[in-house]
């Protein structure tokens, strides 16, 4: 498995494909599929069967995985996008932000 410099709850924005140019936060993150869904993009229509949650069934809008590739960080002090980097402050393995060298 691939180390991931995107994190669930990280804000986000899609660098490619259909849904270029939007933000979002993340979801979730499939590690082994390098995948994440991101809140409000990659919408897809889903038709599901009447069950006990849902009992009328019907077309249902939810979020699609996309791959981690398509998305860059958001810098939180800039609104930037901006990449990720590892160092070891105070003791602590965090991550930074490589444009305004803060801490995510």
């Amino acid at each position: 498995m691939m180390k991931l410099k995107i994190k669930t709850g990280d804000t986000v924005r899609i660098v490619a494909g259909d849904h270029k140019g939007v933000e979002g936060k993340v979801v979730t993150v499939d590690r082994e599929k390098n995948k994440a869904i991101v809140e409000g993009a990659n919408m897809v229509s889903k038709h599901e069967k009447p069950s006990a949650n849902n009992p009328q069934g019907g077309i249902v809008k939810k979020e699609a995985p996309l791959h981690i590739s398509n998305l860059s960080l958001i810098d939180p002090k800039s609104g930037e996008t901006t990449k990720v980097g590892y160092e070891v402050r105070d003791g602590k393995k965090v991550r930074f932000s490589k444009k305004s060298n803060e801490v995510i």
